[in-house]
């Protein structure tokens, strides 16, 4: 079964390079940062890399928690924002190509052409 719909998976496709990622601390507090990332070839899963990226926080944060949301998302002229929103279970994957790797459990999208505003839950449980 499809995890994204057709029209988000045509979102994500195009050129956004640049989310917003977010973990939670060892204090239980939010953070919140930009990110590079991809969409699997699959289609089922958010790949998250970067610079130095085993020693950033939100590397940190994923491998204590398991969780993260990330948001994509832009504003067309003259105001049509649009985007995606993924939150789940997140891994924390180490060695020569670190990366966090979130598994969508709650995806909600809005502005997309050819598709309603949604929210819905896919995945596994937590």
């Amino acid at each position: 079964m499809p995890v994204f719909t057709d029209a988000e998976v045509e979102f994500m496709r195009t050129v956004r390079l640049l989310a917003r990622i977010a973990t939670v601390g060892p204090d239980g507090m939010p953070h919140v940062t930009p990110v590079g990332w991809s969409l699997d070839d699959d289609a089922t899963v958010i790949i998250v890399r970067g610079r130095d990226f085993a020693g950033t926080k939100k590397f940190r944060d994923v491998t204590r928690h398991g969780l993260a949301a990330i948001v994509i998302d832009e504003v067309l002229p003259p105001w049509r924002p649009r985007g995606i929103e993924v939150r789940g279970r997140a891994e924390a994957i180490g060695g020569d190509d670190p990366r966090i790797v979130i598994h969508p459990r709650r995806i909600i999208s809005w502005g997309l052409e050819g598709a309603p505003g949604s929210a819905r839950t896919v995945g596994e449980a937590h």
